[in-house]
């Protein structure tokens, strides 16, 4: 079985400086969440719908985070594929349940095959295998420049599967209850061998990150909610990709070396805190705003009283694009409005 505790005795001094850092985004976010009650349960609306499109996504989906958006409020769309929807409607309960309550959802190996069964609970075709440890081997595989797919990496045969999971859950459980390893360097090591183990048939990547949330709040880092790590991971695929493979191709090995892995997972994990901290210090509003809400607050900012007509004409947005814009920006607080109806102006707020 492979030696964990040798692998956090390899992580470089860089990495527990990278962690450092995380740690005291993590003191201020805690000692100073100054985002009104409002504005944090608008932020979590807005990062589940975020991070379901960006997992699924990861994983092959197409659906837009408007589409996934409308798809929650019960609008379906002809164009997209019934399974994309089916991953989508079971991630984001799931990814909800785990924000709401991550205190009340154990990590245990009956946990995590529960866990898998609610994120494929809406996916047809995943009815025989959801819930369930795999019963037949899978592979990595990657499609070459030729179109043609090789095998990029072996993963635990199902017979092994069970007690491979068993002594991770074992350890991950000691090491952070007994806190003698840093939490995030635990929850690195945990993600990258689950990975390699692949214990499910189908949907492994995606548990993943909805495991990574659980962990990460579990451990305190109680600003995972308001900042997407899924989509920072589906802007930095390649990278994402890369780093996994490097660090999973040395596993068993008897030189294994999670570094790559680590330092791509921290790396993540500091840019969601740093966001989260711009949010905190009312400077990140831009973090939480799509493309065209961001050129609706720009023509605010750029004006003396605008009205919606005004703003619809001189970006291209369409009208009902820009009402929900503005709605949203007034509700942190972004912009006011002065008037009524047709005359109503808006205006940046004044600091």
């Amino acid at each position: 079985m492979p030696d964990f505790n040798k692998r956090m005795d390899n992580l470089p001094p860089s990495l527990w400086g990278v962690i450092a850092k995380i740690d005291e985004l993590k003191g201020r976010w805690i000692q100073g969440e100054s985002l009104h009650p409002y504005q944090l349960a608008q932020l979590k609306k807005y990062v589940l719908v975020t991070s379901t499109g960006a997992s699924t996504r990861i994983e092959g989906a197409t659906l837009s985070d408007a589409e996934v958006e409308r798809l929650i409020r019960g609008v379906r769309s002809k164009k997209t594929a019934e399974r994309d929807e089916q991953e989508v409607r079971g991630y984001f309960e799931l990814l909800e349940r785990i924000f709401e309550s991550p205190a009340a959802v154990p990590f245990t190996e009956s946990s995590i095959l529960t866990l898998h069964q609610k994120m494929l609970r809406y996916v047809d075709s995943a009815e025989p295998h959801r819930g369930k440890y795999k019963t037949a081997e899978n592979v990595i595989t990657a499609i070459g420049s030729t179109g043609g797919a090789a095998v990029v990496m072996k993963t635990t045969p199902p017979y092994l599967v069970r007690k491979e999971m068993e002594s991770l859950l074992d350890w991950t459980r000691e090491r952070l209850a007994a806190g003698d390893i840093h939490p995030l360097a635990v929850i690195a090591n945990f993600v990258v061998e689950f990975l390699k183990i692949h214990p499910f048939q189908d949907g492994n990547g995606r548990l993943s990150r909805i495991l990574t949330n659980l962990l990460l709040l579990r451990s305190g880092y109680a600003f995972a909610p308001c900042v997407s790590h899924e989509k920072i991971i589906e802007r930095r695929r390649p990278d994402y990709y890369l780093a996994l493979r490097r660090s999973q191709a040395t596993i068993g090995t008897g030189k294994e070396d999670i570094v790559p892995w680590a330092e791509f997972f921290l790396s993540v994990i500091l840019e969601q805190a740093e966001k989260a901290a711009a949010l905190m210090e009312k400077t990140g509003i831009e973090e939480v705003l799509s493309t065209k809400q961001l050129e609706v607050y720009n023509a605010v900012l750029g004006g003396k009283g605008v009205s919606a007509g005004e703003i619809a004409a001189s970006t291209g947005v369409a009208r009902p694009t820009v009402n929900q814009a503005l709605s949203k920006l007034i509700r942190f607080k972004k912009i006011s409005k002065i008037g009524i109806g047709r005359g109503t102006k808006y205006w940046p707020t004044r600091k």
